[in-house]
């Protein structure tokens, strides 16, 4: 049976995932084995055409992995896009404003409204019809409505973005976030640590689902989940893949009496 992935989220319970960029056809096989619960795949950052974004989700969900989908903004159009290539879970980044977070269920919860009846149904100015609520509940069951609060302006206006009826989880965006603090990637700083806590804090009090998604140690998890974040969205592909291969090669050089590379200092961001 496909993975429930919103019960569980809508139960408290933990669920556990990480980024996929690579679209190489062993991947899938290989993720399964790490017993995620779902896989985050991200295009907005990634050049994920909409070929590839379908066949990673159609695999995953082979495989009993949800896929999350992120696309560049809110929009309707890109949400059925990405449902109908088989995603359960719709992330749109940098929301501040009620008026998105509102564009985001209507492209999640109502599909396939469009337009001005779409917006007539979200705005309250025409109500419902029952057989039509029911037709898109069913239509879009299971589906995962999830918004990324990477902003000042967002924590701001935190309670009223998370109020929006239909909204499932939250993502936070550590290195957005932290630009936007004022804080570049100075994730240990006391100002960005009191963000995250706050946004975790106010989503749980609303009922809602929350991940911080960072390619870093895995201590940073553990740490906010301890503050109550229930979703992990830990590292990805390509960071992984580095960070180990770094590892490897640092203990291979010191065995051999060589010179460990220089590491770089830039950190990678999905």
């Amino acid at each position: 049976m496909e993975s429930t992935l919103l019960e569980k989220l809508k139960s408290g319970g933990n669920v556990y995932g990480t980024c996929i960029t690579s679209t190489g056809p062993m991947w899938p096989a290989a993720v399964k084995k790490t017993g995620v619960d779902f896989v985050f795949i991200d295009t907005e950052h990634i050049p994920l055409g909409r070929t590839e974004m379908a066949t990673l989700c159609q695999q995953f969900r082979h495989l009993g992995i949800t896929p999350i989908v992120r696309i560049p903004c809110p929009d309707p159009y890109l949400a059925c896009q990405a449902i109908d290539a088989g995603a359960k879970g719709i992330v749109a980044p940098y929301l501040e404003s009620t008026a998105q977070v509102t564009e985001l269920v209507g492209a999640t919860k109502y599909r396939p409204l469009k337009g001005e009846v779409l917006q007539d149904y979200l705005s309250g100015a025409v109500p419902v019809p029952e057989n039509m609520r029911d037709y898109v509940a069913k239509y879009n069951a299971g589906n995962i409505c999830i918004a990324n609060i990477e902003s000042v302006p967002a924590m701001d206006n935190l309670d009223a973005l998370l109020s929006v009826p239909g909204l499932d989880a939250v993502f936070i965006g550590p290195h957005d976030l932290s630009v936007s603090l004022g804080l570049p990637e100075q994730y240990d700083h006391p100002e960005f640590e009191k963000a995250v806590s706050y946004i975790i804090r106010t989503t749980r009090a609303k009922g809602l689902a929350i991940g911080i998604h960072f390619s870093l140690e895995p201590e940073r998890q553990i740490q906010w989940m301890k503050e109550g974040a229930n979703i992990v969205v830990h590292s990805f592909d390509v960071a992984l893949f580095v960070q180990k291969l770094n590892a490897d090669f640092d203990k291979i050089k010191m065995a051999a009496g060589d010179t460990p590379a220089a590491k770089s200092d830039s950190s990678m961001v999905v």
